[in-house]
């Protein structure tokens, strides 16, 4: 037996050998067409990174450095870590690999400036998939730039003087009538949770006028979902982020299918953001959005209007608190508003323009806790930025943390003064609402939201933080507090509770 084996493997060398030795041509060819086609691409990656300037590691083809993007997505210190480190390896300027495509993450205002006055021209929305899938491909967010301008300006009506005043006085009703109640019961309560809440029913309401405790409950449960899909690996696996994400949007669009179908058959009529668009039916093309551009953009202001504010308004009271003399200093402005406005008083525009301090306090907020954290954007062909070379189709970063942190701009960044807007900010050192024709749509919303939040707030009550942890809430899109800022109330002596019918 050993022989045979012998035998064989003595014939199988001599078969190799004589097949080397007959086609031996074609075989260095081959390894030598290998080993040229690997020096090329090697010396192409050099060169591709040589002419750009920008330092950064791509890794391996495809994924990248997505598995460590990921990681710091699902870590207490937040995704901006995955940033914070590579600044640090690289320097202000850097480049990676991310879900398969070059992200460079910009960190000036010269850079901000040269991308937001292109947009349209040189660049183009950019998101990584997971987040286009989870709002559509109809929202305003991912549209390619000949829909833009449409959409944008129809979707404008919910964001006009007329309808902010009427949201300001709604939303103030309704927050007026639950810090009440958490008050009289005199427990701690998570803010942002209650934020979340109070925020999302306020969008539901002025967008379709949902009040139904169900309805609500089983929305805002999808829109929960799909939002944790908004940074996750875009694969369907049963129990992933992403793939319950997929299946909440689907759900959510049969709702909102649904409603749709009962005001055409003229079962429901309401004065809101819905019945706007759908009297626009007999409209030509150009003046009114079809049914799945309603449907992606409802979800869309939705989730912008709720994720954002709401952990805007946690980072404010957490300012505050940290802050005594700031706290003191807008308390005595809004209780300086409250002295002169008669019992059951609800605020007006006109009020909220009064309120200089608060407006200070309101930017030192969103400046230190930046919830966009960077605007993504696609270059549309080869240009240079800061004498960056940037090949088209790489996606573009504005950093506006590393801007709204840059001590350049801002004396002491860390510390939270908002005395620091008594002067004149440096173009595109202030991007919270980002620039250009891209500015966020709901810049003037959530400024009156949050306006409203800390004049009751602060005029009203007093309060203990019963959870100081830094640690920053896992798998989230936007920076927010881990315990999501736990506080008691308690009510101001001669504070006259707000409210009316």
């Amino acid at each position: 037996m050993i022989q045979e084996k012998l035998k064989m493997l003595t014939l199988q060398k001599d078969e190799l050998f004589f097949l080397i030795m007959n086609n031996y041509d074609i075989i260095f060819a081959a390894l030598l067409s290998i080993g040229v086609s690997l020096l090329l691409s090697k010396a192409s990656r050099r060169v591709s990174s040589e002419r750009s300037g920008i330092p950064g590691r791509q890794g391996i083809p495809f994924l990248g450095e997505t598995l460590s993007f990921l990681s710091a997505t699902n870590s207490t210190k937040g995704v901006y870590d995955f940033v914070r480190l590579r600044r640090l390896w690289h320097g202000k300027w850097f480049k990676t690999r991310l879900f398969g495509k070059t992200h460079v993450f910009v960190p000036s205002t010269e850079g901000a400036k040269a991308i937001f006055t292109n947009d349209f021209a040189l660049f183009n929305k950019g998101f990584v998939k997971s987040m286009a899938d989870a709002v559509g491909k109809k929202s305003l967010l991912c549209v390619p730039q000949e829909s833009h301008k449409r959409i944008r300006r129809l979707l404008s009506d919910p964001f006009s003087m007329n309808s902010l005043s009427k949201f300001v006085q709604k939303f103030d009703y309704m927050l007026c009538e639950r810090l009440k109640k958490l008050e009289e019961d005199g427990k701690s309560f998570v803010l942002l949770k209650f934020n979340m809440k109070i925020a999302f029913d306020a969008m539901c309401n002025m967008l379709m006028s949902i009040t139904d405790t169900s309805l609500l409950q089983q929305i805002e449960r999808d829109c929960t979902a799909i939002s944790d899909a908004m940074l996750s690996f875009p694969v369907m696996i049963p129990g992933t982020r992403y793939y319950k994400g997929i299946k909440a949007r689907t759900r959510i669009m049969k709702t909102f299918e649904a409603m749709i179908a009962c005001r055409r058959r003229g079962k429901e009529s309401q004065e809101d953001f819905l019945q706007t668009m759908l009297q626009r039916d007999s409209y030509p093309a150009n003046e009114k959005l079809d049914d799945s551009e309603i449907m992606d953009n409802l979800l869309t202001l939705i989730i912008a209007g709720q994720t954002t504010t709401a952990a805007a308004m946690m980072w404010s009271v957490k300012f505050l608190d940290e802050n005594r003399e700031v706290q003191d200093r807008l308390r005595e402005e809004q209780l300086a508003i409250l002295k002169n406005k008669p019992d059951g008083y609800l605020l007006t525009l006109e009020d909220l323009n009064n309120m200089s301090y608060a407006s200070k306090v309101i930017k030192e907020t969103l400046r230190m806790s930046n919830v966009l954290l960077w605007y993504p954007r696609v270059a549309l062909d080869d240009c240079t930025i800061e004498g960056y070379y940037i090949k088209k189709g790489w996606h573009m970063n504005v950093d506006a943390t590393c801007i709204h942190y840059d001590p350049a701009f801002y004396k002491d960044p860390m510390q939270f003064d908002p005395s620091r807007f008594d002067e004149i900010q440096k173009p595109y050192s202030y991007i919270p609402f980002g620039a250009g024709p891209r500015t966020c749509l709901g810049i003037n919303m959530a400024k009156a939201t949050m306006s409203v939040f800390l004049h009751r707030l602060t005029g009203g009550y007093r309060w203990t933080v019963d959870d100081p942890d830094p640690s920053l809430e896992r798998k989230a899109h936007i920076p927010r507090l881990r315990s999501g800022c736990p506080i008691t109330l308690t009510a101001l002596q001669d504070h006259k509770h707000a409210m009316t019918s």
